[in-house]
Parts: structure tokens; sequence; C-alpha cells
């Protein structure tokens, strides 16, 4: 039997017909997810032809490991789940493994700051309702996210919380109070008033273990019935011992009793866990208005709507009739108003300011902008760097080493409150913190400005970056190219030439396409796209490209005519296989901050690149323009990521700013990439950062938020460790009882809070970074 290869890369297929993509009208075996990802990319592209093309297969996953998760291959669904009877991160790092164990799962990432999970997954393979039983038979519950049923859990949850944490003051309070006059007893106290006030501690004890304890009994028997090591197993016992020893001595009338250690206990990480909790609920509260937007109205693509003034828009659509100011802070983070008329796209979300518009649905619902925007901030903000991966694994078996070291405290004291002591004062919840409630932060901090992180790992790298490396066309420059000046070389005016041009570039979302007239075009058979060359097909019965020099040279069979090269142009040729027949000069004028942000870039010691498609004279004429010493022209995509990753092997850390297909996949190759707004989807997907208003504007706030994140996350980890290696030892030689152990765990875990709840993105700040930016109105052409 002869075995299978992957049509992309080579490798033999292990499991045919698991992955399978259709390429030029064929189905085609591929060996995994990975090259069905890339597949699909190409042929969704369509770039089927690029298989014709090849000289080879393209290279294994093991040549060129991703630095990152590839894109979902087309058709994956997704979703957010709200995650209930969660109590601490050992709990959601549980549900992250079990359902990164479903078939068919593609990706799973939990946020302990919002206690939601975000999972993609193949609809071939799995269901959401699959995915919901694999959480539930953990024990714990999982909905998906809604705007009201999260505000109705929420509202269950305090109320919850308040209750427990009243039950538990109160019973502490009185229990104390009961338990003072044994502390200061000077032979005055009865044994029948002694035995009474033992009598109604036990009774106020008893509702604050069977009902205030409730979570930590709930975990316990939890973590038994699932066989894994947590916190809240060994806690509930010490409590539960704790409880029987001095209601057996209460009973007897000998022996020791403990009620107001359980009930202050009880009390304190009751309370502690309170306050944590309403800090994850301040740090989610600030992604809120982008995820809790919806409309309930039943609409489809075609449907006609009126949109009164200070009414929101339901759904993507075009305006048909009226003329008016939107208001898309929702989605791009920009307060100013934006003019829409006749034929302009207004966003679901947005607001309309003045004037009545009428309007028609082009997208609803989950196929909106805003619920696009959702999903990456959802997406982005469940990720999270290496850094708080590394101490997420650290936190587990630190777990383990609490367990044991309580054990052997316990036993060599011969008392089991030392024991309890120990596991409540090394708690790791103060690790388990230590960065979920930044990062939350920082996401719905970028999103206020207009920018959207789909990688949290990707602020570790912007904090330790060395190189920016710029695209040119819809990056540094608007990329809304128009066409300035045509030179023809044959017998065909520069009307025709063009009609031929924009003929090719109809079907083409390149900047370049815009700069042609869509009226002029004619139809086009045979067409094929070479990315980072040009474009071919067959015109009025001849065959013609449009592209670079090189690209038309082959099809002309003669080399390019010389022309002076345009200051700030873009030239494209056009040629049949006759000859050359024209070239046409392309003008782009820089972005509003490109020059500004060079500056400032190279003024904190980065390495700026510039890496373009471009003529080499027309990339090196921007380059002096701007300052750039290294800069490169006539470049593939392919030599693009070449670039980077040599980059990389020399110790770089290298963050990519670009724009357009051409750029997803050294976009995908960076330590950090940002994509411009307005750019291909592809480049977006591929991105760390999108820059929703296609400004460069924030460009330099990013780098000053990640640095300040970032280091704020340090602080975290290092104050959480600190703590542990100080507590626990103190704890385990008896110098801490466990009430006071309770207490400093709280203290530990509050500080933590406050440190990641400090400001990330200070005014001055701010306004140091964007102050310099000259004005939209000044003008680079």
């Amino acid at each position: 039997m002869l075995s299978l290869e992957c049509f992309h890369c080579g490798l033999p297929v292990l499991e045919p017909g698991r992955h399978r993509v259709a390429l030029a009208g064929t189905p085609r075996e591929l060996c995994c997810a990975g090259c069905e990802a890339v597949a699909r990319t190409i042929a969704q592209a369509g770039l089927d032809a690029y298989y014709d093309t090849r000289t080879g297969p393209a290279p294994a996953p093991r040549e060129l490991a991703p630095r990152r998760p590839l894109p979902l291959a087309a058709g994956a669904s997704e979703a957010a789940l709200i995650l209930e009877r969660v109590r601490c991160a050992a709990c959601l790092w549980l549900i992250e493994q079990r359902l990164a164990r479903v078939p068919g799962v593609a990706r799973v990432e939990v946020n302990y700051a919002t206690q939601r999970a975000h999972v993609a997954w193949d609809p071939d393979a799995t269901n959401l309702a699959a995915i919901v039983d694999a959480v539930r038979a953990l024990g714990y519950d999982a909905y998906p996210y809604a705007p009201r049923r999260q505000d109705e859990l929420d509202r269950r949850r305090r109320r919850a919380e308040l209750w427990r944490l009243f039950v538990a003051g109160f019973g502490a309070m009185q229990v104390m109070m009961y338990a003072f006059p044994a502390y200061v007893d000077d032979g005055a106290l009865t044994a029948e008033a002694a035995a009474l006030m033992r009598w109604a501690s036990l009774l106020l004890t008893t509702p604050v273990l069977l009902f205030a304890c409730g979570p930590f009994f709930a975990g316990a028997r939890q973590e038994l019935r699932l066989g894994r090591l947590g916190l809240d197993a060994p806690i509930a016992l010490g409590l539960a011992f704790g409880y029987a020893g001095s209601a057996w001595a209460t009973v007897t009338g000998t022996g020791e009793v403990y009620f107001d250690c359980i009930s202050m206990i009880a009390f304190l990480l009751l309370g502690a866990r309170s306050l944590e909790a309403a800090a994850r609920r301040r740090a989610a509260r600030a992604l809120d208005p982008l995820l809790r937007w919806s409309d309930e109205r039943a609409l489809g693509p075609g449907d006609e709507l009126r949109i009164a003034p200070g009414e929101r828009v339901p759904a993507d659509a075009v305006v048909l009739e009226g003329a008016s100011g939107a208001d898309e802070s929702l989605l791009t983070g920009e307060s100013r108003a934006v003019p829409k008329a006749a034929g302009d796209e207004v966003l679901a979300g947005s607001v309309n300011l003045e004037q009545p518009l009428r309007v028609r649905v082009i997208r609803a619902g989950a196929d909106t902008r805003a619920a696009a925007i959702a999903r990456l901030v959802e997406r982005g903000a469940a990720s999270r760097p290496r850094l708080v991966a590394a101490a997420e694994r650290v936190a587990r078996p630190l777990t383990a080493v609490i367990v044991v070291t309580a054990a052997a405290a316990g036993l060599f004291w011969g008392d089991p409150w030392v024991a309890l002591a120990v596991l409540v004062v090394a708690c790791p919840c103060a690790l388990g913190l230590a960065a979920p409630t930044v990062l939350t932060r920082a996401s719905a901090a970028l999103l206020g400005r207009g920018v959207l992180l789909t990688r949290a790992g990707a602020l570790e790298a912007l904090e330790r970056a060395t190189d920016v490396v710029l695209d040119k066309t819809g990056t540094l420059t608007a990329g809304r190219l128009s066409l300035a000046r045509t030179t023809t070389f044959s017998a065909l005016s520069a009307d025709e030439c063009v009609a031929l041009a924009a003929s090719l570039e109809a079907a083409s979302r390149h900047p370049i396409a815009r700069a042609f007239p869509a009226a002029a075009a004619l139809p086009v058979g045979a067409p094929r796209q070479a990315p980072g060359r040009g474009l071919e097909g067959v015109v009025a019965g001849r065959r013609v490209r449009i592209g670079t020099a090189a690209w038309c040279e082959e099809l002309a069979g003669a080399a390019a005519p010389v022309l002076s090269a345009g200051e700030l142009a873009s030239r494209v040729y056009l040629a049949d296989e006759r000859g050359f027949l024209a070239a046409f000069d392309l003008a782009d004028a820089l972005r509003p901050h490109a020059l500004a942000l060079i500056e400032r870039l190279q003024s904190r010691g980065l390495s700026v690149h510039l890496a373009s498609g471009d003529a080499p004279e027309v990339v090196a004429a921007m380059a002096r323009r701007l300052g750039i010493e290294r800069h490169q022209g006539a470049m593939t995509p392919q030599e693009k990521f070449d670039y980077v990753a040599r980059l990389q092997a020399a110790g770089r850390v290298v963050v990519m700013i670009g724009d357009g297909l051409n750029d997803a996949p050294v976009l995908a190759r960076a330590d950090a990439s940002l994509a411009m707004g307005s750019g291909a989807d592809a480049a977006q997907l591929n991105a760390d950062l999108v820059l929703t208003r296609s400004s460069l504007e924030q460009t330099l706030a990013v780098l000053d938020l990640a640095r300040r994140a970032m280091r704020l996350v340090r602080q975290n980890i290092a104050w959480a460790l600190a703590y542990n290696a100080a507590a626990l030892p103190l704890a385990a030689a008896g110098a801490i009882g466990p009430w006071e152990a309770a207490l400093a765990m709280g203290v530990s875990s509050l500080a933590v809070l406050a440190n990641a709840l400090r400001p990330l993105d200070a005014p001055t700040a701010w306004k140091a970074s964007t102050s310099s930016f000259p004005s939209p109105s000044r003008s680079y052409s």
C-alpha cells in the first residue's frame, strides 16, 4: 500500500481524510492542522497557482516552526464561555487542560481575571455542547457568554459572597466574645459558665462551618473526586477536624476548643476571596463596553433600517439616504465624529449623532466587525505571555510542596493547627493573581485607544524589542495610491493602457488596485496572481501582465525601459507577449505621524528597518526622507520572512508593522507584530495587535504600555514568590498561628491586587508619547 504524502509539505499523511483542503477543485490530503490552515489561507486568497509554480514542497513544520499558533482553519467555530463554581487559578488550569484534550478543540485559553474561557473548535469533529459537557464533568459549569447571563451570575455571586462573609464575620465576632473570658480567666470563671460559653460557641460556629465555608468543602469534594492536589481539601479537612475536636471537647467537657480560630480563619479567607473577586470584576468591566454591546433584533443582509439621531447602529450597513456623523469610539477609540453620507459604511455599535439615516444591512449578528473585534479581544485577554505561563508552572508544584511541608510540620510539632497555618499562609493565591488582572487591564487600556490586542504574549516581546521592521505601502504611507503619470511604450494610448491595467487589478485587494478606475475594467480570462510580483490574465485576446519590472520581463522577453525614479512614487509596469506597453507611477503620501514615529523609535535605541516590495530606488528615496539607514526594496513575502528570521537568529527581538496579505507570513514570524486596521484580514489574523484607526499615532503608546504592564507583572510575581519563601518557614516553625496565617495570606493577595490596579497609562506618559507628533494637516508630499 502506497503511503500518502502531504500536498503542502511532502511529509507522510498518517491520518488520511482528517486534514483535507480543496485546491484547484481537487481535494488534497494534508498531514496536520498546520498545513491545513496554511493551505486554506492560500486557497481563500485565490493563490492556488502557488502549487502549480512552486519548485518543491513547502518547508516542513520542524524546519519552519511558527512562533505563535497558526490561524484557525476556515469554518472553525469560536465561543466565549462563562465559567461557574471556579474558586482559584488551579480550577481554571484544570479546565484548560481538560478542554485542550477534547477531540476537535483547536485552541482553549482561560482568563483568571474574567473567569471566562475562549474556545475554538472544528465543527466537524465536536460541538459546543460536548465542550460544555467536558467542563461539567469536572464539577464546574459553563455557559456561552451573554451580557445578561453574566450580569445575573455576577449578582448571584456577589450576593452569596456577602451572605457567607456576613455569617462568618458575625460568628467570628460573637465567638471571640465568648472565648475572651477564658483567655483572661483569673480563676473567677466557673465551670458552668465556661461550659455555657463553649456550647454557645459551638452553636455559632456550626453555621459558619456548614454555610460560610461551603466553597472550601465543595472544592475539597471535587479535588478528592478527581484525584488531584489542591488547597481546598487541606483547608476543609483542617477546619473540619478542628471543629470536630472542639465539638468533642464541648460534649465531654475535656480538652481545648478552637471555635474562635475556626470562625476567624473562615472570615479572613472569605474576606480575601471576596476582595479578589471584586478586583477581578473591576478589571473585567474595563472590557465590557465592547464585549457587552449587542442588538437583539433579528436582522439579515438586505434589510433596510432608519437610524434616528442618538440611536446605536444595530448592524454593519451602508448608507442609502442622509448625511450625519457617527461616533465609532466603541470600536476604534476615536472620540471625534466620523462623517457619513450616501454610499458610506456604518458599523454596528457606532452611534448616529446628528441626522437620521436610511441604511441597508450588509452584515449582522456574529458577522459584524464589532463581533469580530469582541472575539479577538476575548481571545487576547485570555492568552498570556511566556513569563506568566512559567509562573503558573511554578504554582502547581508549589502546592505540593506546601501540602508536604504542612504534613511534616504538623507531625513534628504534634499540632494539627500548625499544619493548617502552613496551608493557609502559603496558599499561592497571590501568584495566581499576579498577572491576569494586569493583562486584562492592559487589553482594555489598549482597546480604549484603538489598539486591539489579540495575543497578550506580544506585551513581553514589545518590552524587550530591539528592532522595528516597517512595511511601506499602507503602513508608512496611507495606502491610497493615485495614478500620477502614465508612460507608454507601444501604439496603445495611455487610456487604453489604463483600461488594461484596471481590468487586471479589478479583483485584487492590493492597495495598487485602488489607483486604477474600476469603471474601465474589461473581462479577464485565466487570471493569475504572483504574491509580491504582480498579476496576469487574458484581456481582449492578449495575455497581459502588470507588476514589477522582473515579472513583466518574463512575459515580454525584453528588459524594462529605463526611466527616472519618482521621489515617493511606486512604479508598476504593463507588458504583453510582444513587449512593454506602459509604466505607471503611483503617488502615495506618507501617513501624518510617520516621520515623528521613526525619530522617536530611534531616540529610544531601537533599530528601524524599511522592508518593501516596491522598487529599490523608491524605497531608498523614502528611507532617506525618513532617516532610515537599513532598507531594502523589491522584496517578496519570503524575503521579508527571511529578513526577520536573520535578525532573530542574531539574537534580536523584532517588532513587525505591516499591512496587506503579503505581510501575513512575516507578521506571524516576528516576535511581536502590529497590523493596520485597514489591511487585509490575513494580516490581522497573524498580527498580535491591530491598529483599528489605521494610524501610527498610538504605536509608541503601545510600547510604553507594554513595558509598564510587564513591569507590574514582574513585580507581582516577585512579591508573591518572596512572600511564600518567607511565610512558609515561619508557619512551619510554629511562629504564625492559623488566624494570623489567614490574615497574612489575605494581605499578600491584596498587595498584589493593589499593585496590579496601578495606572497603566498615566496621562503624562501618554501625552509625552504623542505630543510631539505633527498635526494631520502637515504635508509630506
